[in-house]
């Protein structure tokens, strides 16, 4: 097996003068500062006091999880001849949290709308939704259950 490492840098941009003094004397932003990338600004959970026109780690992970399914449901389609022309997904990440604060995703639901030639062997497309999670590294990193509830449109 070969092992990658993945690099980021995350920069907490909340000091508000008097850094962690009290609960209320910081914000909870941060950057993801990649190199080479674009910044992306992020606060917690609206939830939890965070900024709701800001990413978060849920959203974050939950899009993270859709995305690694969608590139490799093109790959296998595109193996299996299915001509994959429009992709869109709209995932949803089951959770819950504790009166104390602390949270955890039960389950996740991705619904891709796959645009494909009429023709295409509906059955074979759906098919491959389940042998992304042998393949994609988040899918098999996350520790609750992934299911999957596409639908199909036809072009041409």
């Amino acid at each position: 097996m070969a092992q990658h490492d993945f690099t980021s840098r995350v920069v907490w941009t909340g000091n508000q003068g008097a850094g962690t003094a009290h609960y209320k004397a910081y914000d909870r932003t941060w950057n993801v500062e990649t190199p080479g990338k674009p910044v992306i600004h992020c606060s917690n959970d609206p939830l939890l006091g965070g900024d709701p026109t800001l990413h978060n780690p849920e959203d974050m992970l939950i899009s993270a999880l859709s995305a690694c399914h969608m590139l490799w449901y093109l790959h296998l389609a595109s193996d299996a001849g299915i001509a994959v022309t429009a992709y869109r997904d709209d995932p949803v990440g089951h959770g819950e949290s504790a009166p104390s604060g602390a949270g955890r995703f039960l389950a996740a639901t991705l619904s891709p709308q796959i645009t494909v030639p009429v023709g295409t062997d509906l059955a074979r497309a759906d098919a491959i939704h389940h042998e992304i999670g042998k393949v994609c590294f988040v899918a098999r990193s996350v520790n609750f259950p992934v299911s999957y509830e596409a639908s199909y449109l036809f072009v041409g």
